[in-house]
């Protein structure tokens, strides 16, 4: 199955209630830097902090109330953790999370706190993926994959639907990619929506998996990435990847040093907390890899949730 603007707007219509509507704000000051307009889609301020909230709830809300009956389960390093979480008390069924024993503190509270129930494993892709398919087999749950599933990528997609609600005249619009779910979702409304639109995915140089598939035409596993932008350490998923194919425009890399110099210039310039995961479109910007002189641009800030005490700045100073 392909996925359609028809599937995200019903996702829409079937979570709207349950998510924010997140604010979408502009700076003259990065406006000025960048020789454009930037208009950045806040979705640290969504539930659970992250864009996760959307997908996951679209995931959960879609089942029969047999499948709920039983439960949920996924792998997850973090932010579709705590959002799956929350999705499954809102329609009070269990949630089994297997989380990387290596998941940021935050994150693993934020799970907590939704009363998802952790199993922890090892920081590899093949540890979580036999980890949760024990996880499955023991509770009968539904996978709810965190970016190679329909219905996850439909609700990813309704941060576009919003977007292009609200400022149709964009030119271009950039987000992370990691699994590739957001990005799938966003370039299939957009490009729906807007055929002229530019679709652009981000994602750190040492995590490049999706650049590198997106340009041999098949799929090449990441292998054990080490990036700050723990969000997008994801192998890219399969179905996103057929979207991506058909839809975005390009994928382009940024370094370590430009994800923390973006991160550091959106806190101190608009005074907003964002996760390394959620500066790396920005990064792409400072790095001058797209070429947006006097574009309307849309940034997708994808999630605020990091660990205070071990911010990427402090460490130099350590």
């Amino acid at each position: 199955m392909a996925l359609t603007l028809s599937l995200i707007r019903e996702a829409h219509a079937r979570i709207k209630d349950k998510i924010n509507r997140t604010p979408v704000l502009t700076s003259a000051t990065l406006d000025a830097a960048a020789g454009a307009r930037i208009f950045f889609k806040c979705e640290n301020f969504q539930k659970v902090g992250a864009f996760k909230a959307r997908g996951a709830t679209n995931a959960v809300f879609v089942l029969s109330d047999e499948e709920a009956r039983r439960g949920v389960a996924t792998h997850s390093s973090g932010n579709h953790a705590a959002a799956l979480a929350r999705a499954a008390r809102l329609r009070s069924i269990p949630a089994h999370i297997v989380m990387p024993n290596n998941a940021p503190a935050a994150k693993r509270a934020a799970v907590a706190r939704y009363g998802g129930r952790i199993v922890f494993c090892e920081p590899t892709l093949e540890a979580r993926e036999s980890t949760c398919a024990r996880v499955l087999a023991a509770t009968g749950a539904t996978l709810i994959h965190p970016y190679d599933d329909l219905r996850v990528m439909a609700g990813q997609g309704t941060t576009a639907l919003e977007m292009l609600e609200e400022f149709p005249e964009l030119d271009c619009l950039v987000c992370p990619v990691g699994g590739g779910g957001q990005l799938a979702g966003i370039a299939v409304a957009a490009k729906s929506m807007k055929p002229g639109i530019r679709v652009v995915g981000v994602e750190p140089a040492a995590a490049d998996d999706a650049c590198r598939s997106f340009r041999a035409g098949h799929i090449i596993p990441s292998v054990n990435p080490q990036t700050i932008a723990d969000g997008l350490r994801s192998s890219l998923g399969t179905l996103p990847f057929a979207e991506i194919q058909r839809y975005v425009d390009e994928i382009v890399t940024v370094s370590e040093e430009s994800i923390v110099r973006s991160m550091r210039t959106i806190w101190e310039v608009m005074k907003i907390i964002v996760e390394p995961s959620a500066a790396v479109p920005y990064a792409a910007l400072l790095e001058d890899k797209l070429n947006v002189a006097g574009q309307r641009v849309g940034i997708v800030l994808s999630g605020g949730n990091l660990d205070l005490d071990a911010l990427p700045w402090m460490k130099s100073h350590a």
